[in-house]
């Protein structure tokens, strides 16, 4: 909606008075620095950014959005896909200047402020040889990537990122901080464990850390024929692996790297990264088994934890497109029509044609919270990147094409942080219906007018089917 001039203006100076960090205007020079998100398709203006430094400042900016009847987005890392970090004539809460990350060795935690992202929780953490599990790349942020259920490279053997949240404080759509753990809002607190942002902001999240004293990455890389014999060999090496094994199956242009032959440079090939929590020489026993596959080319190397997050990194600003579907099985004939699927992939590009194994302390998790996912063996991921928009059309058909490959072995359920905006039938899919209709009646209590739905939306249960207290 139009803000009525006076109104605005005189908003816009209480706001100003009141908050630690700063306000952004359309005519601001930094105003487009400020808007702009990692899916470069996504070109929304708001009407207002409130960089919010503190808790205080993003209750100020909740209550101002409300006065002005703004609608309100919420921005920690901008990597949602469907672009949910910017509203287009509303209010943005952009979180990034709460990014401060205080680790308590002693005790194995981490407090992370809810405008973290990845490389500032490894970077806090690898000095104490201490890590938890993470999102795949350095820039997504920590808080949309938890409150979404949170998996990574670490997931097998530590379980998901929600697995080990330990609280949450939040600023409710009143405006209001409200605590949140197994012994405080413990309902608030279950409905956070896949729930994502519908209930508030997230200003600090604190997390359970392990001690993680090495890691080793090992990435092979194959002629994209030789998929479907590579991906049948991972698929039986992931199905006897220790937990302590992750990664992924990923077609992608092979990057200009020195252990890669100038042949392959620019061209799609078929890659295995195999990550191991431990050193480099249980890491080549543990992954003996695709040693003797004729690869191409490897990369083998103990390195940090937080430099193993930066490995897949893809800059901001490409066209993105991403979906996912979660396999009970892998059979031989989804193998084919996975491996078979990655050629319409655009190349070159930072795309990447995924299939993650989960399992071990993932599948082992509690069943009792919004992620039916968890126990599916295999996620088919295509995440897609492009620079050329007249690729719009031939990237969205290829992911929606790859889903409908592997729709006969599909679980149903689906990882919403590996979607964008599918519609509400996917939304109760990812969270499960039964466990839909609780996290409706929590939305109800902390969020009644739906102030927080920009995101994987969660409508508030109507006054007449609320539980009675």
């Amino acid at each position: 909606m139009a803000l009525r001039d006076v109104e605005k203006d005189t908003a816009l100076a209480h706001l100003r008075a009141g908050l630690e960090g700063d306000v952004i205007e359309p005519s601001d020079t930094s105003y487009d620095e400020a808007r702009a998100i990692f899916n470069g398709m996504i070109d929304r203006r708001p009407a207002v950014i409130a960089q919010c430094a503190t808790g205080t400042d993003v209750g100020r900016a909740i209550r101002f959005g409300r006065g002005l009847g703004l609608e309100t987005a919420v921005r920690g890392g901008g990597h949602s896909v469907a672009g949910m970090a910017l509203s287009d004539g509303g209010l943005v809460i952009d979180l990034r200047r709460m990014n401060a990350v205080s680790v308590a060795a002693d005790a194995l935690t981490a407090r992370v402020g809810g405008g973290a992202v990845m490389s500032d929780l490894d970077g806090a953490t690898q000095p104490h040889a201490l890590a938890t599990t993470g999102g795949r790349v350095s820039s997504t942020g920590i808080g949309g990537f938890t409150l979404g259920g949170g998996t990574g490279w670490l997931d097998r053997k530590f379980g998901l990122a929600c697995d080990n949240l330990l609280s949450v404080e939040l600023v409710t759509a009143d405006g209001n901080a409200v605590r949140a753990s197994e012994d405080e809002n413990p309902e608030l607190f279950w409905a956070l464990h896949g729930g994502g942002g519908n209930f508030g902001v997230a200003t600090s999240l604190t997390f359970r850390l392990y001690p993680l004293p090495a890691m080793t990455a090992d990435l092979l890389l194959w002629a994209p024929e030789a998929g479907p014999e590579v991906l049948r060999a991972y698929r039986d090496f992931i199905e006897s692996a220790p937990d302590e094994v992750g990664g992924g199956l990923i077609y992608i242009t092979a990057p200009p790297e020195p252990f890669v032959p100038e042949r392959l440079v620019g061209t799609l090939v078929c890659a295995v990264l195999i990550t191991y929590t431990g050193d480099e020489a249980a890491a080549r026993e543990v992954a003996r088994p695709m040693l003797g596959l004729g690869h191409e080319a490897e990369m083998i190397a103990e390195l940090p934890y937080a430099e193993l997050q930066r490995m897949l990194d893809a800059p901001s600003g490409y066209r993105n497109y991403w979906s996912a579907e979660h396999l009970d099985s892998l059979p031989d004939e989804a193998v084919d029509r996975f491996c078979a699927r990655a050629d319409d992939m655009i190349v070159p590009s930072p795309s990447q044609h995924v299939l993650f194994p989960q399992g071990g302390a993932v599948a082992r998790g509690p069943m009792d919270r919004p992620l039916p996912w968890r126990r599916a063996p295999w996620v088919v991921h295509p995440f897609g990147l492009w620079d050329n928009p007249a690729d719009d059309d031939r990237g969205r058909q290829w992911a929606r094409d790859l889903r409908a490959d592997v729709a006969p072995w599909s679980s149903g359920a689906v990882y919403l942080n590996f979607i964008g905006s599918e519609g509400e039938e996917r939304v109760v899919a990812g969270l499960g219906s039964e466990n839909y209709r609780r996290l409706a009646a929590v939305k109800a209590q902390y969020d009644p007018d739906n102030v927080f739905r920009l995101n994987h939306n969660i409508k508030p249960a109507p006054a007449g089917e609320l539980p009675i207290a």
